[in-house]
């Protein structure tokens, strides 16, 4: 699975991953407030990752597939990520 991941202007080290630029326009409100402007910073394929810096890939991709995204906090707001 393809993806595309964004960095917040809002939350210092807050990411989401979505399958493309359209699903950012299918965000709930209250994350859309919360993250501010979002920024492209990497295009990337799940399907041949191993691992990722923060999670493995088949929690990316089964989170985008059910929500429409992934959202990857700073690991000290990790109890809030999903």
């Amino acid at each position: 699975m393809k993806c595309e991941i964004y960095k917040s202007n809002r939350k210092d080290g807050a990411y989401i991953f979505v399958a493309d630029s359209k699903a950012l326009e299918s965000l709930p409100d209250v994350l859309k407030t919360r993250l501010g402007r979002l920024e492209l910073v990497m295009e990337l394929d799940l399907a041949v990752r191993e691992a990722l810096a923060a999670t493995d890939p088949t929690t990316v991709i089964d989170s985008i597939e059910s929500r429409g995204f992934y959202l990857q906090l700073p690991s000290s707001d990790e109890a809030y990520s999903c």
